[in-house]
């Protein structure tokens, strides 16, 4: 059965490099949409239209994403999933597909993923946005950790 992989966690957190991990481990196709975006558009993190960019990217993203889960292949949706209610959305997404699913999260303290920001923006990795720590401070605030039932896979 294949599965539909949802990486939940804030920039920083590691989710990319666990996603990586991941796609060899489970012989999976592995969709970030970051990487898509800094290709097309550069580092727009602060232009206006980055949003409705990336929206943009995740959907096209998910339509590749479900017809690679409909012939039975693994699938990493490496979006960071930071409400619940989308988590549970996508999941329900792969049920309706015939795939299982699971949840991987990242957990990171809020000092050490300020810590990493720093150390990634400095070194201003190919791939990854330059985000300014303001943001992922506003983002904590608004971003939803799974309950440890979301955790369980889900056939």
């Amino acid at each position: 059965m294949a599965t539909l992989h949802l990486m939940v966690g804030l920039p920083c957190s590691g989710k990319t490099t666990l996603a990586r991990r991941l796609e060899v481990e489970r012989s999976a196709l592995r969709l970030t949409p970051d990487e898509w975006q800094i290709r097309l558009f550069g580092q727009d993190v602060l232009d206006p239209e980055h949003n409705a960019r990336h929206d943009l990217i995740e959907a096209l993203l998910w339509e590749v994403g479900a017809r690679t889960l409909a012939l039975g292949t693994n699938v990493i949706l490496d979006f960071g999933f930071w409400a619940q209610v989308e988590r549970e959305d996508f999941r329900a997404r792969a049920r309706r597909l015939g795939a299982a699913s699971e949840v991987h999260y990242l957990e990171v303290p809020e000092a050490e993923l300020l810590r990493r920001l720093e150390a990634r923006n400095t070194a201003q990795a190919p791939g990854t946005f330059q985000i300014p720590a303001e943001l992922v401070r506003a983002w904590l605030a608004i971003f939803q950790a799974p309950a440890p039932d979301e955790l369980r896979r889900r056939e």
